[in-house]
């Protein structure tokens, strides 16, 4: 996906979801992104939530690139790419980005990288943990919780 800075300067933003969530695993914003990008960004996940079976992806010459596919494999997943001119073969995909796009990059002006890259980490929070998700049930994918409050209540009401 791209966007741009104030000044014309071109933003690519990669997007990882997960297909069964619908959590937004990772926005990299940057000028370019290389295979090495990618794999930065994979490797972030799944250091976070677990190596997927596996990954679907289009067929971008970042995606494609040797590197990515021997990393993937050795990561013990699967590269799995999407035919060329079939939207509908990921259509959850094609719908963040609109949302995406509309939510965020149509509503902000960006003067630099970085605050592109903060603007965009914070809509992907409210993606994830505050906005609802009408394909699941109108509920955020992840939404926040507070285990630390929860337990802490009793406890504030014994000390009164």
């Amino acid at each position: 996906m791209q966007g741009q800075t104030h000044d014309g300067r071109s933003l690519r933003i990669l997007t990882l979801i997960d297909e069964h969530s619908r959590a937004c695993l990772a926005l990299k914003v940057d000028r370019r992104i290389n295979s090495l990008g990618v794999i930065e960004a994979l490797a972030d996940a799944m250091c976070l939530h677990g190596i997927p079976e596996h990954i679907r992806c289009d067929k971008g010459p970042e995606m494609i690139a040797k590197a990515l596919r021997w990393w993937v494999s050795k990561a013990g997943s699967q590269a799995q790419y999407i035919t060329p001119g079939s939207p509908w073969g990921y259509g959850y995909c094609e719908r963040f980005n609109g949302k995406l796009k509309d939510e965020c990059l149509r509503q902000e002006i960006f003067y630099s990288l970085r605050e592109a890259q903060i603007v965009i980490g914070l809509w992907q929070n409210i993606y994830n943990c505050v906005r609802p998700h009408s394909s699941l049930g109108y509920r955020p994918p992840a939404p926040v919780t507070y285990p630390d409050l929860a337990f802490r209540l009793p406890m504030v009401a014994a000390m009164q």
